[in-house]
This record gives structure tokens, sequence and C-alpha cells, in this order.
């Protein structure tokens, strides 16, 4: 298993990311972009997304640096913010659902495959 600062990098890329998702989802509902009411909206899909890590290095025996193994960083993320949404009494509509399945895979898979396509070179 690789480990070391690529491996904290991922992690804080990944928990950043997130927590831009939650922000730019407040903004564009006009909610309050304070610090709680970023972290209000970010900690359900943060918490899917550290099971998703756990997960992922429990089957692939490695950390989900890769696409494949953002997969099941991004799946948990979602399903795992979208239980800890509907248990805490936040809204989980369909639209919500999906918009935020597009982004967060969009933002989870994206740096990967960038990361990808860097490293070929």
């Amino acid at each position: 298993m690789r480990t070391g600062p690529a491996i904290g990098l991922a992690v804080a890329l990944d928990a950043a990311l997130i927590v831009t998702f939650a922000a730019l989802g407040r903004g564009s509902h006009s909610e309050a972009l304070s610090v709680a009411g970023i972290a209000g909206t970010a900690w359900p899909f943060l918490a899917g997304a550290a099971l998703g890590w756990g997960a992922a290095i429990g089957l692939r025996r490695r950390p989900p640096v890769d696409v494949t193994g953002g997969v099941v960083v991004w799946v948990w993320t979602i399903a795992g913010g979208m239980a800890l949404r509907a248990l805490t009494g936040q809204g989980t509509a369909f639209s919500f659902i999906v918009v935020a399945s597009l982004v967060t895979g969009a933002l989870l898979l994206g740096w990967r495959a960038i990361a990808r396509g860097l490293a070929r070179r």
C-alpha cells in the first residue's frame, strides 16, 4: 500500500471538493455561506466519503487514488451522505440526489482522471 504525502493529499482533496460542493449548493440556493452552514451541509457527505475510503482500502487493499477506487468513494459519499441527511431530517429530494450525484461524481472522479492523464505523460 502506498503511504505518505500522496495519500494525505488525496484525502484532503476529496474533503476540499466535498466542502466546495456544499458551498456551491448553498450559494445556488441563496443560503448562508457561513462556516457553520457549509459544515452542516458537508458533514454527511464527508462521513460518507470516509466510509468510502475505508471500504475501498478494505476491498482493494490499496488507497482509492485511482478512478476505480474513486468510484467506491463516490458511491459511499452519496449513499452515506443521503442516508445521514435522511436520518437527521435534512432534504433528500430526488432532484437533489441527482444533482449531488452528478456534481460529486465529476469532482471526485475528475481529479483522479486528470491525475492519471498527467501520470501517463
